[in-house]
């Protein structure tokens, strides 16, 4: 079971960033962490500004949110994220033993929480992730349709 949150504020949050993102002419991402009904963390794309191709929105949101929390294993947290993340956010989500994903949109060049590829509930892997999509999916996708970089 996901644990209980107000996902619409969430997701709110992290549209928000996604904005921030969009507005320094990056993928327009956004993720926020929350533990216990508390955002713990919030991130979005940085690749562009910090020439570093790993530096996705959910990878920003963990890094800080382990920083804040001051532990490596994230178990208790959900993410809220504005698209269905790659294959290396689901990795770096499942390796840091994150509980919950919530996402917007799917991601149909690259999605890994179950449009182009299952890694987040996987059954084959030691973790999973429990994952819900569609929260604010409107909001998003026009997001998305006034960006140059979806």
């Amino acid at each position: 079971m996901i644990p209980a949150v107000n996902y619409e504020l969430y997701m709110g949050e992290a549209l928000a960033e996604a904005r921030s993102a969009a507005a320094r002419g990056e993928r327009p991402h956004g993720a926020i962490a929350v533990v216990d009904e508390a955002m713990v963390a919030r991130g979005h794309d940085r690749v562009l500004e910090t020439d570093d191709p790993t530096a996705h929105a959910v990878v920003m949101a963990l890094r800080e949110a382990a920083r804040r929390v001051g532990v490596d294993r994230l178990r208790d947290v959900t993410m809220f994220c504005t698209m269905e993340p790659c294959p290396m956010c689901v990795g770096a989500l499942l390796a840091s033993d994150v509980e919950a994903l919530v996402f917007a949109v799917p991601n149909r060049a690259d999605g890994a929480a179950g449009t182009m590829l299952q890694l987040a509930e996987h059954p084959s892997l030691r973790r999973r992730v429990k994952v819900v999509s569609g929260i604010r999916r409107d909001e998003v996708e026009e997001l998305y349709a006034a960006s140059a970089r979806p």
